[in-house]
């Protein structure tokens, strides 16, 4: 499994304290506008909108909240005015570990200035636009939980047309990712639904081309601890990164 999808995994498992709870709140506020602004503001005519809907009742948005989100993505929300872009950074971490980040802000240079000292206070560096892109590749990705029978999945992924899928079997994690072209995601992510596997996320994802090894102790904590600070800040949406890490180095990592 990528080193991204292992620390997402670990975060996972990790209590969330409520400045985490308020970041999260943020992000999904603005997924909802930004599914909103490039579909139908109908969550029943657009699918990244209703599993941007899905994911913030999860997490215990209101419902007021929600209904603003998707006014403010349709522009008919009468606000302050404030204009939310579509940005996505590159730069590298230790190591030369490529790293993409999507945000969404409306201040650019407020937020290409604490991405910049996120990178220079870790041990990494922003870059210019396209110094990382062309090492990543952008997918739909349906995760589903549980235990899975792989001869199901492999026929119901078949079905579905998916490309690949990886089966997840962590100490605190059982399930599966199944990767398909981003125009079949909603297709993929029904056809899972039928055959009777439990559909916790359906998204788009950048996917690494290839990754570097990390092996060294400090390069994993610097690595971790810069991604860590990236994904704090207020504007960014996802983090995704080139790297693979043994788990035991990753638990000593995140000690």
């Amino acid at each position: 499994m990528a080193g991204h999808s292992k620390w997402a995994n670990i975060k996972r498992q990790k209590a969330r304290v409520d400045a985490k709870k308020g970041k999260t709140f943020t992000q999904l506020s603005r997924a909802i506008i930004v599914a909103a602004r490039h579909g139908i503001p109908d969550p029943a005519g657009n699918f990244q909108l209703r599993t941007a809907i899905e994911k913030a009742k999860a997490a215990g948005i209101p419902n007021e909240n929600i209904d603003r989100a998707i006014a403010k993505g349709a522009g008919t929300y009468q606000d302050d005015g404030v204009i939310l872009e579509e940005i996505r950074y590159e730069g590298y971490g230790p190591g030369g570990v490529a790293i993409s980040i999507e945000a969404l802000t409306d201040n650019r240079n407020r937020t290409a200035a604490e991405l910049r000292a996120a990178f220079s206070k870790n041990g990494g560096n922003l870059g210019e636009t396209g110094c990382v892109s062309w090492m990543f590749e952008q997918k739909g990705v349906v995760s589903i939980e549980g235990e899975i029978e792989e001869d199901a999945l492999l026929e119901a992924s078949v079905e579905g047309g998916a490309d690949t899928y990886k089966l997840i079997d962590d100490e605190d994690t059982k399930g599966a990712e199944v990767f398909t072209e981003v125009t079949n995601l909603e297709n993929l992510s029904q056809t899972l639904k039928e055959k009777g596997f439990k559909v916790s996320d359906a998204e788009l994802r950048w996917i690494p081309n290839h990754t570097i090894e990390v092996t060294e102790p400090e390069q994993a904590r610097s690595l971790l601890k810069l991604i860590d600070t990236l994904e704090s800040l207020d504007d960014v949406q996802s983090v995704t990164a080139n790297f693979e890490m043994a788990d035991e180095l990753m638990s000593v990592a995140v000690a």
